[in-house]
């Protein structure tokens, strides 16, 4: 599969997913970029913004299974991951799956539930496997989190540390509709549920196959100087505590390939970098001082600051 296919098929999976999700093409299409990099998604918004829907509605359009687990304080580990019990007709013990056995996981208000619980998801996140008893199982092809948090209740809820912040590809905010999008959205819902009149235009395959072909896409020495540059500038910015990790420089550079691939370019731009770097970024580092919303508001700052003064590669880009 190559770029133009790419884009194509990338196309075809926003525009199902617009006739559900009305007015929030650039966040789509930034799901889809953390999809095609084999990453996961954190979502944080007000309730009633579409954040569960776009999940279903885009498990629907690429024909994968989906599973959606509500966090509440009283989950436990196992309820997600499966468990082990005694089978007397077969007078052993067998494996019964935990919802964590699926293509798309939809983990809503995930801070609602113990850290205990929250870092279960972890090794699903990073390798696609679960491991119950001693015994690790591999997840199915393509797997990938949406993980949604409602920033306005901070009764109950146990904030997500640093480090597994730093497991979320991107983190995203849905935010409101524009007075239109909100009157068209109020027009599609007098004929019923949008979701069950979209069908799939894309196959869990597909996805697995423009995976592979986005690592493909070429990145130059020059780019990746430029990727370099922007991470160590996260850590010298006189208002970070903590900079960007490395993980999260393999993360821009992956995000910047599959953007460039859904706009059917077969090598990375600076523009590609530039496009992608807040989602990835931002939640990744720790600024100076504050509360969590006034940091999280400085975050966004010094990777804008960033991305006005590292140097832009000025060398014509070559596939």
């Amino acid at each position: 599969m190559n770029a133009a296919d790419i884009k194509k098929n990338g196309e075809l999976i926003i525009e199902n997913v617009e006739k559900v999700i009305v007015g929030k093409r650039e966040i789509l299409r930034k799901v889809l970029v953390a999809m095609l990099s084999g990453g996961h998604v954190l979502l944080e918004d007000m309730p009633g913004t579409g954040k569960t829907t776009l999940a279903k509605a885009l498990a629907k359009s690429i024909d994968i299974t989906c599973t959606r687990v509500q966090f509440t304080p009283d989950l436990l580990p196992s309820d997600l991951t499966g468990i082990n019990f005694y089978n007397q007709k077969l007078s052993e013990f067998s494996f019964r799956k935990g919802p964590l056995f699926t293509n798309l996981l939809l983990a809503d208000e995930i801070n609602r539930a113990t850290p205990r619980t929250q870092s279960s998801l972890l090794e699903s996140m990073e390798e696609a496997t679960v491991t119950v008893d001693s015994v690790t199982y591999k997840l199915d092809k393509p797997y990938f989190v949406i993980a949604t948090q409602n920033p306005i209740e901070t009764q109950g809820t146990f904030p997500l540390p640093e480090a597994q912040l730093d497991r979320f590809f991107m983190k995203l905010s849905m935010g409101y509709l524009d007075r239109n999008s909100e009157v068209e959205m109020l027009s599609r819902g007098r004929s019923g549920s949008a979701l069950d009149s979209i069908s799939a235009v894309a196959t869990g395959a597909d996805i697995c196959e423009m995976q592979q072909a986005v690592k493909e896409i070429a990145v130059s020495e020059d780019i990746k100087g430029y990727i370099v540059d922007i991470i160590h500038a996260t850590r010298d910015h006189g208002n970070a505590r903590l900079g960007v990790s490395p993980r999260g420089a393999i993360a821009l550079m992956r995000g910047a390939q599959a953007n460039a691939a859904l706009d059917g370019r077969d090598f990375v731009t600076p523009d590609d970098v530039k496009a992608v770097a807040p989602a990835i970024l931002s939640h990744r580092i720790i600024a100076k001082g504050g509360a969590a919303i006034r940091g999280e508001n400085a975050s966004g700052k010094i990777v804008d600051d960033v991305l006005a003064s590292v140097a832009v590669p000025t060398e014509k880009i070559e596939g």
